[in-house]
Order: structure tokens, then sequence, then C-alpha cells
């Protein structure tokens, strides 16, 4: 048998080598580089609490780098438009909230498609609101504000962190569902309104459960009903709307995962399984709970079907309110 030159056994070795480094490569996402999680929103804000519980479960499943990259602005709209212009190879995915879907209603032109740019991934959990008031307030119930709100025809106010804002669309479904007329005012975020509420300034406010919580329990404001359709596991003592009397009414907070349109079906789904891998961990399931959320139970098919949704009422309710966000 003819001998092998020194060339050929230095290429054969090499290709033995290469071959398991390829398959490795071959088997990750966007050939192993680091995933962006595009956070929409500032850090200490929810969605980004969300996202860096879930980056390291996520890299520890997927075998690669998972970082987080705050890019907040024009609700949501500057990590949307980066995220849908991105290579759809996995590497930028979005982790919005929940203005993902008020946003095509409200903005007559958005820097991108929102139905056709993206792939939902998942939706991570769901967090209810909570409606709460000045301690001194004369409405001891939701009822109550009910009855002064229909004697008092658009003199009641509620504060919200802004035009277009969760708590103002909360607000805005309140008064449709409930049949009165509010006065909408408006904050530059979520902290000054939820000062002037406590201060007396606005009565009512459409909070956060998370961000209102040691409020509450050291007596600064005082829950009527939480906004979601079970009692929330914070404030167990405290009413549903529906069982306060407003029938029809649940308005969640939460955050979606999505990455540009056009990504592999087989990327998209290990993404998605990491994902869920990630939100099974005690750790994190321990957190939302502990801020009164629920794991969103089901997997993209699922998450698109509840944005699609979200997005129909949102629609009805800003068409309907005359809302817009200056």
């Amino acid at each position: 048998m003819p001998s092998l030159s020194r060339r050929t056994l230095v290429a054969a070795a090499g290709a033995a080598l290469a071959a398991p480094m390829l398959a490795r490569a071959q088997d990750t996402i966007a050939g192993g580089r680091p995933i962006t999680l595009v956070v929409s929103y500032p850090a200490g804000g929810g969605a980004d609490l969300m996202a860096r519980l879930i980056a390291p479960h996520m890299a520890q499943a997927l075998g690669q780098n998972v970082v987080v990259d705050n890019k907040p602005g024009a609700s949501g709209q500057l990590a949307a438009a980066q995220v849908a212009r991105a290579t759809p190879d996995g590497s930028q995915l979005l982790l919005d909230a929940s203005s993902f879907a008020v946003n095509p209603s409200l903005f007559a032109r958005l820097p991108y498609d929102t139905a056709t740019a993206f792939a939902p991934l998942a939706v991570l959990a769901l967090f209810p609101n909570v409606l709460v008031c000045t301690p001194s307030y004369e409405a001891k119930s939701v009822r109550d504000v009910i009855r002064l709100a229909k004697a008092k025809p658009a003199q009641i106010a509620y504060a919200s962190s802004g035009n277009g804002s969760a708590q103002h669309l909360a607000g805005a479904l309140f008064e449709q569902r409930a049949g009165v007329r509010l006065v909408h005012v408006p904050y530059k975020g979520g902290g000054p309104a939820l000062n002037d509420v406590m201060g007396g300034q606005v009565p009512l406010f459409f909070a956060n459960v998370a961000s209102s919580l040691g409020h509450i329990q050291a007596g600064k404001l005082r829950p009527l009903a939480v906004t979601s359709l079970r009692r929330a596991r914070a404030l167990p003592d405290v009413p549903t709307m529906e069982e306060a009397g407003v029938s029809g009414y649940e308005v969640l907070e939460w955050n979606p995962v999505l990455a540009p349109a056009g990504v592999a079906p087989a990327t998209r789904q290990r993404l998605a399984n990491a994902i869920a891998k990630a939100m099974a961990e005690p750790e994190v399931l321990g957190r939302v709970r502990a801020l009164s959320g629920e794991a969103f139970a089901g997997g993209p098919e699922q998450a698109a079907e509840f944005l699609q949704r979200q997005q129909a009422l949102w629609a009805r309710v800003v068409r309907e309110r005359g809302i817009s966000a200056g």
C-alpha cells in the first residue's frame, strides 16, 4: 500500500478535529454566538426583571451565553424595530411588555409591521394590576367609586404613567365596563403618579402589584380590586373586579419574547423550549408568584394567539374611547 504523505496526514487530522467542532456549531443558535434579549424598557422595570431572571437559565438550556440589552424608548418601538431588522438567526430576541399589543392601534405608523415582522416564541407570565386609592378617599369599594362617578360624571380623576400606558388603558376599560366617565390625569411615569395618589392629589390609580405592594402594606395606598379574574396571591383579601361588580373586566400585564420573522422553524422551537425550561425553574416560578403572577400556559402557537386577542381587545378600547398617544 502506498505511503501517505505528511501533508495528507496533517489534512486528515485537521478534518477529524474540525468535524466535531462543526457539529457543535451546527447544534447551537447563530453558530454559538451570544444571544441577546433586547428589552424594550429601562433597567429595573418589570420587563428587565423578567429578562434577567430567565437569561441564565436559557443560557444553561442552550449551552451558550444569553445577555440582556436594554433599549428603551418610544413605548417599546426602538427595541422592536431593532429586532425586526435583525438577521433571523436567533441571535437577537425582543423581550417586550403588554404595550406591544397596544402600539398598532395607538400609533398611526410604526417602524415595523407588528403582524408580519416577528415570530412569537413565548409569553412569559401574566401579572394583575390593582386599583388603589388615597387612604383617606371616601370610596371604600369599587361599587362606591362607581356610585360616586355616576353622581359626578367626568369629575373623579385617575392617574396613569402617560397617555396610552397600561394604566390609562386599564382606566379606559373600567369606564367602558362600569358605564362611568372619569378624568384621566397622565404623568411622566408610574413613580410620579403613585406619589401623587399617595399624597392625595389624585384619588385613583391602576397600579402594578409589584410596585405598589410595599405601599399597600405600609398603609400608604388602599387596594380596592385586582384586575385579574383570580385574586392575587400577594393580596388574597382584595376582590377581583368581577367580584366587585364590574363584569367582563380583565387587564393583565405580560412580557412576550419574539424572534425576527424568518427564523428557521428548528431554531424557533429550540429557543421556545429553552424559554419554557427557564420559566419552569423553581427560582423563576417563585419570583413570578411572589409578584402575584402566573406562568403562561402554552408554546409559540398559543403565544401568537394570545397576542392577536390582546391586539383586538385594545384596538376596540382605543377606538371606542378615542385614546391617542399625544
